[in-house]
């Protein structure tokens, strides 16, 4: 059992000074004051430092993703470590592109290996195309079936996707639902967005047109575009959650498209950042010629959130929403995303300067004064 003592709590809502008590990955106790009379606790002093919900990244390639210039450009599997460095403590694993060299078996695979060397993981099932690549039959028996499945992944707007009509994401959505409801879990259908100019017309319709619930479209890579963004803030204010990309396909820095969609009435409680780290990006010169290869970075989500702190009025329980409990309510997570009794113990600790400094991950410290203590089982 671990006592955190001195703790500047962001629920995400402030609480003020508080002492944190866990024991088996669970929130045992937030109090004033904790006492640890008969040293029945192993202590750990916060310092008064800002203690959060450990950050959520809800689109991440942990096998590797990219190969669009041949295997060559292949990224590898994510490191635990790497993944500690930024904070993120639950991660949702997807496939891209490519459902032939990239296996969804292995993301199942990598997502339990995450799992067993501390940190939280999911996954979804699918990828870009309409073509069944699961770990069952389909959608709905990888929902039932398949504990760590969160939903399906496909892509739309984009030449690299199936072009998929109303009627293919009705039963695909028709799957996700149902899934869940069976193996209570929430059940989204996670979109990938291109650029076409189409944009984000054949979600209107699922929802306007078909009733489809709005709960259940998740759409990523909103801001890749200007003009996507608009349709993805219209998309917001009719209650959807939105995905604002930070590691890519980006038109702005993430955090000013924040700040843009508050200005025209989105509610922050509508947004969400994930990195799509790990994915495959060209390296490119001053010319724009192709010199190399580079991963997408993962850390963008949390230097992203700070960057919105420090440049502009938002108060920092609301852009701490972006990676914590807006993600949790978007995935279906009851016991993510903030400081609750009977929640993950899943922390991260910031100075003054909003540096990271320390991540707690199922209760157990993962990083210490900015050192990962924690690495993965081949680092």
């Amino acid at each position: 059992m671990l006592l955190i003592k001195n703790a500047n709590v962001y629920s995400p809502s402030p609480l003020g000074k508080k002492d944190i008590l866990m024991g088996n990955g669970k929130i045992l106790a937030i109090q004033d004051q904790i006492l640890n009379q008969d040293k029945l606790f192993t202590e750990w002093d916060a310092k008064e430092k800002i203690v959060c919900p450990g950050f959520i990244d809800q689109h991440i390639h942990i096998i590797g993703a990219g190969g669009k210039h041949g295997f060559a450009s292949m990224t590898p599997e994510i490191k635990l470590s790497d993944l500690i460095a930024c904070g993120s403590t639950t991660v949702v694993g997807l496939l891209g592109t490519d459902g032939a060299s990239r296996s969804i078996k292995s993301l199942f695979a990598k997502t339990k290996s995450l799992e067993s060397e501390g940190i939280t993981a999911y996954m979804f099932t699918g990828y870009y195309g309409l073509d069944p690549v699961y770990i069952t039959e389909s959608v709905q028996e990888d929902m039932i079936f398949i504990e760590p499945v969160l939903g399906c992944k496909i892509a739309i707007t984009d030449i690299r996707s199936s072009y998929p009509t109303d009627l293919d994401l009705l039963r695909i959505l028709r799957q996700v639902k149902v899934g869940g409801m069976l193996a209570s879990k929430k059940g989204i259908l996670h979109l990938h967005l291109g650029a076409l100019k189409t944009k984000m017309d054949i979600l209107f319709r699922l929802v306007e047109e078909h009733e489809f619930p709005i709960s259940h479209i998740s759409p990523t890579h909103v801001a890749r575009t200007k003009d996507l963004f608009d349709h993805a803030i219209a998309f917001a204010k009719l209650g959807g959650m939105i995905d604002i990309t930070t590691g890519a396909s980006k038109y702005t820095e993430p955090y000013k498209a924040v700040l843009y969609a508050l200005e025209q009435g989105a509610s922050m409680d509508k947004m969400t950042f994930s990195s799509d780290g790990n994915a495959g990006l060209d390296k490119l010169d001053d010319k724009g010629n192709l010199i190399g290869f580079r991963r997408a970075p993962i850390d963008q989500n949390y230097l992203q959130v700070k960057a919105l702190i420090n440049n502009s009025t938002v108060k920092i329980e609301e852009a701490i929403k972006l990676i914590t409990s807006n993600p949790a309510a978007n995935l279906g997570l009851k016991n993510k995303g903030a400081i609750k009794l009977g929640y993950d113990a899943d922390f991260c600790c910031l100075d003054k300067d909003f540096t990271l400094c320390d991540v707690i991950a199922k209760g157990k410290l993962m990083m210490e004064n900015s050192q990962v203590i924690a690495k993965g089982h081949f680092e």
